[in-house]
């Protein structure tokens, strides 16, 4: 088996008007992201998705030249299979013999940013095209699945303290969801701010229904410090990315500082930042992104940090269905993953860009038993949206 072709297509699908949202990102006018197909000389396709941001919208137009015009001429006539090979040789570039060779990594400029999500998107359409080729889902090829269901939370809430619990009341009664997350920080001006709407929405909601609070990485260490304060009492399953992913210390001060659970990493790129986190005892929870972190094979390894480090794994699945199903796989076969994020923003990446998109049932989702990733791609719908 040989790579006979590697191409890249920027998807932008605009949202409604009346189905936007406002947050520190500003409104959300478009889902967009790149699209990865990879083709084999036996005519098995795998499909991978990569971002050019950590957002739901962005120009992925470099992006997709990486992976098309710079990565992908470089895997033409090699075994899908070898996917280890491959990340090395991608992450390493010219280089990458030595990378291998020698046994740790030889990396050019492009450590993170936009090449690591390129091979991101390469390397879940790899993964995609081993599990397709021996007729297995990619969680059976990474040692199995632990349950036939993973738990799920409603993920969205932006709407103003007079409106919040009537916003995430309506997460809990369209899918059975036992945990809902909002988003708080600098969108609301003063941590006061933020706090009461988390006050109004634990009230609507009752003690019954957990609540993660995400404030985007806005906050600086006193706010955020601040805010954990203020919500004490309204019992917080886990307080995501309080403060820039530049700032790993002042991350491991508001963990010192507060028993509320801090979770991060859907801004950080391969095994090493979270290395980094877990010796700073900077986070409970990882949340790589695996259109971002490096794909499936990086994804694999930060688990394993989780999990050695006794940290829980809930991914970052804010994006379309292949992303969502990237993670699905690595979480059902990982013991350190407990929970899911499922979007109930505008989001048609999810819901219309393939055929089968995933529904929760009872705040539950099962991990499915197709070939690859599970994912059919409706062609029609990436044909109509792709940025020519």
């Amino acid at each position: 088996m040989k790579i006979a072709s590697v191409t890249a297509r920027w998807i932008r699908v605009p949202i409604p008007e009346e189905q936007r949202h406002r947050s520190d990102f500003g409104v959300a006018s478009s889902f967009d992201m790149t699209l990865v197909r990879i083709g084999t000389e036996c005519g098995v396709v795998g499909y991978g998705e990569a971002k050019a941001t950590v957002a739901s919208a962005g120009d992925n137009r470099a992006l997709a030249v990486l992976v098309e015009r710079e990565l992908g001429p470089a895997l033409i006539g090699e075994d899908p299979r070898n996917i280890a090979r491959l990340w090395e040789m991608m992450y390493s570039g010219v280089r990458g013999h030595y990378a291998l060779d020698r046994g740790h990594v030889f990396p050019v400029l492009g450590r993170r940013g936009i090449t690591v999500s390129a091979i991101s998107g390469i390397d879940m359409a790899l993964w995609d095209i081993l599990g397709r080729s021996l007729g297995a889902p990619v969680w059976r090829l990474l040692g199995g699945r632990r349950h036939r269901r993973m738990p799920a939370y409603a993920s969205g809430g932006w709407a103003p303290a007079a409106e919040i619990g009537r916003q995430l009341q309506s997460y809990v009664e369209r899918g059975g969801f036992r945990a809902v997350k909002m988003r708080v920080g600098v969108a609301d001006g003063e941590p006061r701010h933020s706090a009461e709407r988390v006050h109004a929405a634990r009230e609507a909601l009752g003690p019954d229904i957990d609540i993660m609070c995400d404030a985007h990485g806005t906050f600086g260490v006193a706010e955020a410090k601040r805010f954990c304060r203020l919500v004490e009492p309204c019992d917080i399953a886990w307080f995501e990315e309080p403060v820039t992913a530049d700032d790993k210390r002042g991350l491991a001060e508001v963990r010192a500082s507060t028993d509320i659970p801090i979770a991060t990493g859907e801004s950080e790129s391969t095994r090493f930042a979270f290395r980094d986190l877990a010796e700073l005892r900077a986070a409970d929870i990882f949340q790589p992104d695996l259109a971002i972190c490096g794909g499936i094979t990086e994804a694999v390894r930060i688990a394993a940090i989780a999990s050695a480090w006794q940290i829980r794994l809930a991914p970052h699945l804010w994006g379309g269905a292949l992303m969502f199903a990237a993670g699905l796989h690595v979480s059902a076969a990982s013991p350190a993953a407990h929970i899911l994020e499922y979007s109930l923003g505008a989001n048609p990446l999810l819901f219309e860009l393939s055929t089968n998109p995933p529904v929760v049932r009872d705040g539950f989702v099962d991990i499915p038993d197709e070939p690859g990733l599970g994912v059919r791609i409706d062609e029609d719908f990436a044909a109509r949206h792709t940025v020519t």
